[in-house]
């Protein structure tokens, strides 16, 4: 298999222009390859390929722009929290994160916006004090399509603004499970907008309870962090009438958590 080393030279950048992910072959629509410049992003679009070229997968001009304009509003949303360099290295970061394994730019400003503000929403708790927070609950399962979306809107709508809730799974599905949104629109929560996302160390380490489901091994293991591991079929593959039963199990364990963590609460 060709080396890190030999893509760097093929591509005349030594490797310091863009960030090596995989290996692609042009033209095969399989495609082996690589990576995408560092944030700030300033490298022109993509140019069309020579034939047996290797060629880096780089963000578009409009998505290079979408990228600077996600930035822009991150640092107006957390103005007087996280300095700007802060802001830009996590918006970084997270493209560098989420491109490591997308099969297309397409959606990648638009979730690396998503998962910036979260790992910044957690950091911004990390360096609070933690008595004038709200408790927080991180929910994980394997792809954040279904039982760890379906949580995840339970507990913001029963404990509205006084809870942060975060949601994340080990292998991040494309979009979230049709089925469970269905399911969940059934009972007036809608969660269509919601992306799957990886989870990040700040979102573990902000999390006052980390709620598993299914993912095993991958979940990460912090000493001292509250664990609670429920176990719930997976709905994927399964039809809104299959998904009720998994949805209606979820609203009461997400019921009783929030009894704990906001004793005393009335939930909606």
């Amino acid at each position: 298999m060709i080396t890190k080393g030999e893509v760097c030279e093929l591509l005349g950048t030594g490797g310091s222009r863009y960030q090596i992910v995989g290996i692609r072959i042009w033209p095969s629509p399989t495609w082996l390859v690589v990576g995408f410049p560092q944030f700030p992003l300033d490298s022109p679009a993509d140019s069309t390929p020579e034939e047996g070229h290797l060629m880096p997968a780089t963000l578009t001009t409009a998505e290079q722009l979408q990228v600077r304009e996600a930035a822009e509003r991150l640092q107006r949303q957390f103005s007087g929290f996280l300095n700007k360099e802060t802001i830009e290295r996590f918006m970084n970061d997270s493209l560098d994160t989420l491109m490591q394994k997308a099969t297309t730019s397409a959606w990648i400003p638009l979730l690396a916006e998503r998962f910036a503000r979260d790992r910044l929403r957690a950091l911004v708790r990390l360096e609070s004090d933690s008595s004038a927070l709200n408790p927080s609950i991180l929910f994980l399962c394997v792809h954040n399509a279904g039982r760890s979306q379906i949580a995840a809107g339970w507990a913001r709508k029963l404990g509205g603004d006084r809870i942060d809730v975060f949601s994340g799974g080990s292998e991040p599905a494309d979009q979230v499970n049709s089925a469970v949104v269905d399911a969940m629109a059934e009972v007036g929560i809608d969660i269509s907008g919601e992306i799957p996302q990886p989870w990040a160390d700040e979102m573990v380490r902000a999390a006052d309870v980390i709620v598993t489901m299914g993912c095993g091994d991958a979940c990460p293991i912090y000493p001292g962090k509250r664990y609670v591991d429920w176990e719930l079929e997976d709905p994927s593959g399964k039809t809104v009438e299959e998904v009720r039963p998994i949805r209606d199990a979820l609203e009461v364990r997400v019921r009783a958590l929030l009894g704990e963590v906001l004793p005393g609460a009335e939930l909606s």
